[in-house]
């Protein structure tokens, strides 16, 4: 079996469909490691992908006043047990224009492998772009995941952005995004969470609102179990008049997990608005009484809540 096998292999088990490679509709760039597998652009999409000795490097740009159709899928992955995968994307969406992309990463097997995500991102005027990505992990957590990206949001631009990795154990993982939005911006970070054993968790997350009457908004959910460690640090800026953000982070622990949030708000400019919540604690024991009246175990109605709130 090839590589390109091998990985919408290990894709499908984790529940994604293989068949978008086989759609003439759909554009994709699938890399394993260091080798470039299988790419597909429509009209459009303009994409110059290269090896490098480490990774990937991608240069995507979506022309002005086109809007993508169907989603853009990425599938990045590592099936060895060792290994280290850079990904460098420089992402542009011209005026106008908009799309999705969907990426899918997957380390089934790592013991020992670092992915590194370094993106530059520029969401032109009126333009749209939503990003999800979510990961599937092993059991081991030998993996450090260490996703960057830096947004540049046009007048009249949106970004939206979810990060997942609910799935296997996390390793050791460190986010850290940074957005600015321009007049009429408005942007939107979701990141969901599940740490087991001794996965260490950092997100940093930071929106700059520079643009009059911008918009962002800082959804984190975590939860951690065993001995886990999660530190959530969020950052909103309001510099414009009108300007409105807010920074909203739940932590839920279990056994002898440590969480900690770091909500970092701040005004420059006297008509705009910025606000923080951040909830850190165990499950709500009257939510687990109510499921365990209708027969749930104590662990299953825990597992229950916990899954609630990341999905």
């Amino acid at each position: 079996m090839n590589k390109l096998a091998d990985l919408m292999k290990a894709f499908g088990e984790a529940g994604g469909d293989k068949a978008i490679l086989e759609n003439n509709e759909i554009a994709h760039l699938v890399a394993s490691g260091h080798k470039l597998l299988s790419m597909k652009s429509v009209e459009g999409l303009e994409v110059d992908a290269k090896e490098t000795l480490t990774g990937v490097s991608a240069k995507v740009t979506v022309k002005e006043g086109i809007r993508i159709k169907n989603p853009v899928h990425l599938c990045f992955g590592v099936l060895h047990k060792r290994g280290t995968q850079k990904i460098r994307m420089d992402v542009k969406l011209e005026k106008s224009s908009s799309a999705h992309f969907i990426a899918h990463c997957i380390f089934p097997k790592a013991e020992k492998v670092k992915h590194i995500m370094d993106a530059e991102v520029e969401i032109g005027e009126n333009a749209e772009m939503r990003y999800s990505e979510t990961h599937y992990h092993g059991l081991y957590g030998g993996i450090e995941v260490l996703p960057k990206s830096v947004v540049r949001i046009g007048r009249n631009g949106r970004y939206f952005a979810d990060f997942t990795l609910i799935d296997g154990r996390v390793g050791t993982l460190e986010i850290d995004y940074s957005v600015e939005a321009g007049e009429n911006a408005v942007t939107e970070l979701t990141a969901r969470v599940f740490g087991h054993a001794n996965d260490n968790i950092k997100i940093k997350e930071k929106v700059v609102l520079t643009g009059k009457n911008s918009r962002g908004i800082i959804k984190t959910r975590v939860a951690i179990e065993d001995e886990a460690i999660a530190e959530v640090t969020g950052i909103t800026k309001g510099n414009a008049a009108g300007a409105r953000g807010h920074v909203d982070c739940i932590e839920i622990v279990k056994d002898k997990a440590v969480a900690k949030a770091i909500p970092i708000v701040s005004v420059t400019n006297p008509l705009a608005k910025v606000t923080h919540e951040a909830a850190i604690g165990s499950v709500d024991k009257k939510q687990i009484e109510t499921l365990m009246a209708h027969g749930l175990t104590p662990e299953e109605a825990v597992d229950i809540i916990v899954k609630g709130i990341l999905r």
